[in-house]
């Protein structure tokens, strides 16, 4: 098992293009299930994510090749419609396999997901709505059985919370569904839209992305096409942490500006000059930034939970006090703990956390337990003093393509062992 090995204090600068978004990327890749067709999926990151869900697609009986930043995928000779306990397990949206499964076979078999530890993410939306579309649910020995023998029907669907997650796997469920799916109180993530892109292009009739309403008519047959995904958000809203700790200047190409609508007012309360231009953003940082505004952590428009954790290493250096409040999981402060290693003043309780921000921090050893979590360390690791080792990259490497060839890129000491 790798470890990140980084030397704090130096100054970054250059520019860098940021990679494909995860949380895109995956859905899509489910997705291609109900084309039964050739896809292309352009500017997919190379991540461990997105191998599990190639593992899973061929698991399935598809054909999924890479040339580059592209996958091509042909779901046209699917034999199975099951996934083994051992691939569940590698990633929690492993569930969005589900909906796709559903409407390519009338029946699934699956185990819980997997993944970081965040506390309660329950899959209880997704089965519920597909009960509402027809599917008979059973749990047996720890498997997820599902059948539609006389497939699934379109349905109103009343979300108790936006779920990212249950609004694509029910989007994706419902393309191929008889009848028409209304889902309010969706979910309205630039992540969604990119899925409803996908899907409009092979064909789909999706109406309502990125609003609290989508309705979905279901269609009889979808095809292959080219699609591109979008950048991603949580990735810029890290390098844009790892600038602002720093005091440095970089500039981020292929961002969408709009996406970031929650943070960029942050880091220009804190100090930051920040700067946008066709589909490119500078950041300029002070020596030491202002504390950040009270951050709550909200569904999309608001600021995203996956942001939180970077965002509190910033604040670790930040002149004054930054309270964050967690509104999305109850257990994503892990990193906090072990902030406080680096000299860092952080205090949790519950869903809040108030950070005091010190003059400096110094290295240590740390523990990384979740994605972002892990790329919390690695930022604030770019101002202590000294050298810092990250125990396992594992969580990193699920969501940040060659973190350390970016980082040195701009300029940092880092390596990975």
């Amino acid at each position: 098992m790798a470890k990140l090995l980084i030397e704090g204090g130096n100054r970054l600068r250059g520019e860098v293009t940021v990679q494909g978004s995860k949380n895109s990327t995956l859905p899509i890749l489910a997705a291609t299930v109900v084309a039964e067709d050739e896809s292309v999926i352009h500017n997919c990151p190379h991540l461990s994510d997105v191998d599990t869900a190639v593992k899973i697609l061929r698991f399935l009986g598809c054909s999924a090749t890479r040339c580059g930043t592209s996958l091509v995928v042909d779901t046209k000779s699917i034999t199975c419609d099951h996934i083994p306990d051992s691939l569940m397990r590698e990633m929690r949206s492993s569930i969005i396999f589900l909906g796709a499964i559903l409407a390519r076979c009338k029946k699934a078999r699956l185990t819980f997901p997997g993944g970081c530890e965040l506390g309660a993410r329950p899959i209880d939306l997704h089965l519920d709505a597909f009960r509402r579309m027809g599917v008979t649910i059973r749990e047996h020995h720890g498997d997820i059985i599902c059948f539609a023998d006389k497939g699934l029907r379109g349905a109103n669907i009343a979300l108790a919370f936006p779920s990212v997650g249950a609004t694509e796997n029910i989007i994706i469920a419902a393309v191929k569904a008889k009848g028409t799916t209304v889902i309010t109180n969706a979910a309205r993530e630039p992540e969604i839209e990119d899925l409803c892109t996908y899907l409009n292009a092979c064909g789909a009739d999706i109406r309502g992305a990125g609003e609290g309403t989508i309705v979905i008519e279901g269609v009889d047959s979808l095809h292959g096409t080219s699609h591109t995904v979008i950048p991603d958000r949580i990735v810029a809203a890290t390098l844009m942490s790892a600038a602002a700790v720093t005091g440095s200047d970089i500039v981020l190409k292929g961002v969408v500006a709009s996406h970031l609508g929650a943070v960029i007012p942050l880091f220009e309360e804190a100090g930051c000059d920040i700067q946008l231009s066709s589909g490119a953003m500078s950041i300029s940082a002070p020596q030491r930034l202002k504390a950040f505004p009270m951050i709550r952590t909200t569904p999309y428009p608001g600021f995203p939970t996956d942001a939180q954790a970077p965002l509190m290493a910033v604040s670790t250096l930040a002149q004054g006090t930054t309270v964050f409040v967690e509104n999305i999981f109850e257990n994503r402060y892990k990193h906090a703990g072990e902030l406080t290693r680096l000299g860092a003043k952080v205090k949790t309780e519950g869903r809040v956390a108030v950070v005091e921000g010190v003059r400096e921090l110094y290295s240590s050893s740390l523990q990384a337990y979740d994605l972002r979590g892990s790329a919390s360390l690695a930022v604030a690791a770019l101002a202590a003093q000294g050298v810092t080792v990250i125990d396992t990259t594992k969580y990193l490497e699920r969501g940040y393509e060659d973190f350390d060839g970016t980082m040195r890129s701009l300029g940092a000491d880092v390596k990975m062992i």
